[in-house]
């Protein structure tokens, strides 16, 4: 009913005059509240059969029909029954408090508003809302006013905000609202806890066995524990304090230098962390081992012995701390004591200790110059070597375009150049050579030819075990004489390095005493 009566009030339009119906029906009154009216005189209806008595005004009887309604006013007007229906009414709500309001049903119940500061609730005021009615009952009263026209209807009170300590309505404790993770401070270190391992103690920093040491800002030194591949353990020794003075005092403004300490030799890596200076040193060996001691098959060792008096590039790849350097330094020094003659080492920093006379075993005499790199200009130093006019060329690392187009020249030009490079493979390696060289800027085609012309051989490996490490590798090896035919020359001139088949081949030489090459 409310809702028909809230459309007639907001309509504009005069509305049509009620169909007559059978039954008797009350005309609308179409004067205003409060207007004079003229009482309406009955006058007697006249039929085929005779005058019918009077009817009283505002009844039509069945037979007749009615006059037409006078137009209505457009302004919206009320009639005495329309306003006594609007009192009894209850206005309509909105979603929000309609909600609020079913709250209130049996025991008031806070309706929790988005997140504040403090925890808060929604309290709906039932003093001016009516507990909900029966559907039967589609009018509940809200208001005790007597029916009048102009008796406005009472809007509905917006819902009242209070802290749930100020509630006294309510028993229930405030739902308490998700507080967000706390983020750590920017700098600040997550500490894990675990049990503790106990140090590996010794007298010495040179009389304790290890490769690699990392000395943190908080001056905690660790080393790695052999009974696991990659677990660290700390260590403590009596010089420790002395050791660290020694790698503060001996930076010169280059991340990457050498030190002397306790008759040792160390490469150390000095790095800025979020939390200080950080020095990762790596103890080289007193002395370089012999190349038999390092696990290489004896057909291999020999192959690579022989190959002091050729020229070219032999490269020696792998990921870091493989024992890459130690081969090649190996190699060299089985070179200067064979043959003799000037090895030239361009190293960042010099590792092994080579440096020296040697007393060859043709008789002839060998000698080693170890220079360290200046300013990472690899390509100053090859440049150096090359005027210097050695037999041997050991370059630390290619890690740089110009390292190793500068190789490819001295590989070419007759010297026997040594190197390494960080690769997954014999192939990759290859690769790595080629894209290093083309990013000078010489064509690919050009040195694919390089690289085909100067190359010797490539050799991959790795270390595996824990207390025990054991050499695993792969290597390919082109013939010596350039102008002989050779298939791993003809595959990296084309451009297309696929070496599974050939290298097969070449292993299995190797292991039945085979030689790799007819001439």
């Amino acid at each position: 009913m409310f809702d028909k009566l809230l459309a007639k009030l907001e309509g504009t339009k005069p509305q049509p005059a009620p169909m007559p119906r059978p039954q008797r029906t009350v005309l609308p009154d179409a004067n205003p509240p409060g207007a004079q009216t003229q009482p309406v005189k009955p006058e007697p209806i006249h039929t085929p059969d005779g005058d019918l008595p009077p009817v009283p005004a505002g009844i039509v009887p069945p037979t007749a029909q009615p006059e037409p309604a006078p137009a209505l006013d457009t302004s919206p007007q009320l009639s005495p029954e329309m306003v006594e229906a609007m009192n009894h009414a209850k206005p309509p709500m909105s979603p929000e408090a309609r909600m609020a309001a079913n709250s209130t049903m049996g025991q008031a119940t806070p309706v929790h508003m988005a997140p504040q500061p403090a925890t808060t609730s929604v309290e709906i005021n039932t003093s001016n809302v009516a507990p909900q009615q029966p559907a039967s009952n589609m009018a509940a009263s809200t208001a005790s006013a007597p029916p009048s026209p102009q008796a406005p209807v009472q809007p509905m009170q917006q819902p009242v905000v209070t802290s749930a300590a100020q509630n006294p309505m309510t028993q229930q404790a405030p739902v308490q609202q998700p507080q967000a993770p706390t983020a750590a401070p920017i700098g600040t270190a997550t500490v894990q806890t675990g049990p503790t391992l106990a140090p590996i103690k010794g007298a010495t920093l040179h009389t304790t066995d290890f490769a690699d040491i990392w000395y943190t800002p908080e001056n905690i030194a660790y080393v790695r524990d052999v009974t696991t591949s990659f677990a660290l353990r700390p260590i403590e020794t009596g010089d420790l304090e002395d050791f660290k003075r020694v790698l503060e005092q001996s930076f010169q403004g280059i991340s990457s230098y050498a030190v002397q300490f306790g008759g040792d030799t160390y490469r150390v890596e000095r790095v800025k962390t979020s939390d200080g200076i950080q020095y990762n040193c790596r103890k080289m060996p007193t002395e370089c081992p012999e190349i038999e001691s390092l696990g290489f098959a004896p057909a291999v060792v020999k192959h690579l012995t022989s190959l002091s008096r050729a020229a070219g590039l032999l490269l020696f790849a792998g990921p870091t701390g493989q024992g890459k350097t130690t081969t090649v330094s190996a190699l060299m020094k089985r070179y200067l004591n064979t043959d003799g003659g000037f090895l030239y080492t361009i190293e960042d920093p010099p590792e092994m200790p080579l440096r020296g006379l040697y007393r060859a075993e043709n008789g002839g005499l060998g000698l080693c110059k170890q220079t360290p790199v200046e300013n990472d200009q690899w390509g100053a130093g090859l440049r150096s070597a090359l005027r210097s006019k050695p037999r041997y060329i050991l370059v630390g690392e290619i890690r740089t375009p110009e390292t190793a187009s500068q190789c490819l020249v001295a590989a070419t030009s007759g010297h026997l150049v040594l190197s390494t490079i960080h690769a997954s493979g014999v192939e990759d390696a290859l690769n790595s050579m080629i894209k290093y060289a083309a990013s000078t800027g010489l064509d690919n085609s050009l040195v694919s030819d390089l690289l085909a012309r100067g190359i010797l051989g490539v050799v991959h490996q790795r270390l595996e075990g824990t207390t025990q490490l054991k050499l695993v590798y792969q290597y390919a090896f082109a013939n010596p004489n350039p102008n002989s035919a050779d298939q791993m020359r003809m595959t990296i001139r084309d451009g297309n390095i696929n070496l599974a088949t050939y290298m097969e081949q070449q292993h299995t030489k190797m292991d039945r005493g085979l030689p790799l090459f007819r001439d």
